[in-house]
């Protein structure tokens, strides 16, 4: 006997992906709470439930979350971005140079590291769209050409430091209670979950991520669509780039690295096809608070971080599968269906 609709309806619900991944993290949250508690260096021990040690995680893993956001209508259209953690670096080194050495203004030199990101996500957009080459070839040229722009520019060694106090409140301070970057971080989250939602362009991006081709018939403009998803991920890199400086008081050619992992993981992790076409800024919030839980949390267990980096590309891999796992399961039992001696019709006897 079946199910009656409405509690079909209502399995349907409790098994979304959303929801499954708000038990992972209300699982990952409670076991650190259980579990964990660290000494500051003041000597006193910190629990993972108190209100500083979550203050801590929304302070470290708002730049992931800022990339996490914009990576979001790049997946969407079935591309990547592998750049963003070079691009974060680069834009670092740019703004302390031109700060420290070219005697820049602060809000000058931050507009100028915006400009800049935009122009590397252009860069990125010229060369998919006007040449048709893959964005993941792309991304990866792009990703050492960045790093390497910054270490060039640093020659591997210096770090720029000692930025002015109202620079250095953005990414250190606390209003109304909570880190002055998560202003900056809801900011982003809301434009981009407006664009992508809320317009006709964000509608296009899943178009573009379910058939460019179709797109295009459809009468599309696939190649300005796709130019702006890479430049509106190279402005968020560059965002991310600045708040990571103020947070920490210093700007290096290490900035960002290994950052595009945890972003690309946060956005599939939260639901979002990594095939293109299907997913959204509500699931790649989630993602990037699974994502932050584990990383920044570590320490409260006393686990070094190299068991962050282990867990989250198990995370990966894991979301990755899950989106593949219900296809190949369907595939295959259709495949058993026109194999088995049931579903072959019987044949009629000679006359």
């Amino acid at each position: 006997m079946s199910s009656p609709p409405q509690a079909r309806d209502w399995k349907a619900l409790l098994l979304r992906h959303e929801l499954l991944l708000l038990y992972v993290l209300i699982g990952e949250w409670l076991f650190f709470y259980f579990r964990g508690t660290t000494t500051n260096f003041s000597g006193q021990t910190v629990g993972f439930g108190t209100a500083g040690a979550q203050i801590d995680i929304l302070r470290h893993s708002c730049e992931i979350g800022l990339l996490a956001l914009v990576m979001t209508p790049v997946i969407l259209t079935g591309g990547i971005d592998l750049s963003v953690g070079s691009l974060m670096g680069l834009s670092a080194v740019v703004f302390g140079k031109l700060w420290r050495d070219a005697g820049v203004p602060i809000p000058a030199a931050i507009a100028a590291t915006l400009a800049l990101g935009a122009l590397a996500g252009g860069l990125n957009a010229t060369l998919i769209t006007w040449l048709r080459l893959p964005p993941l070839i792309v991304t990866l040229g792009t990703f050492s050409l960045f790093r390497g722009l910054a270490e060039a520019i640093t020659h591997g060694a210096d770090t720029f430091t000692g930025f002015p106090a109202g620079f250095q409140a953005i990414g250190q301070e606390n209003w109304f209670g909570l880190p002055a970057q998560l202003l900056v971080f809801v900011v982003v989250a809301l434009a981009v979950w407006l664009l992508v939602h809320r317009t006709t362009l964000g509608r296009s991006f899943r178009a573009i991520g379910y058939s460019p081709e179709g797109a295009r018939y459809a009468g599309l403009p696939v190649a300005r669509r796709l130019a702006t998803v890479y430049v509106l991920a190279g402005l968020g890199a560059a965002l991310a780039g600045l708040v990571f400086t103020a947070r920490l008081n210093q700007a290096g050619a290490n900035t960002g690295t290994g950052y595009e992992l945890f972003a690309i993981t946060a956005v599939v992790l939260g639901g979002t096809s990594i095939f293109g076409g299907n997913g959204g800024v509500h699931g790649t919030l989630l993602g990037w608070a699974a994502v932050a839980v584990l990383s920044d949390s570590l320490p409260y267990v006393d686990w070094p971080r190299e068991v962050g980096g282990m867990l989250t590309g198990l995370m990966l891999i894991v979301a990755l599968s899950a989106g593949v796992l219900p296809k190949f399961l369907s595939a295959w039992r259709a495949r058993r269906h026109t194999l088995s001696p049931s579903a072959i019709p019987p044949t009629s006897p000679a006359p």
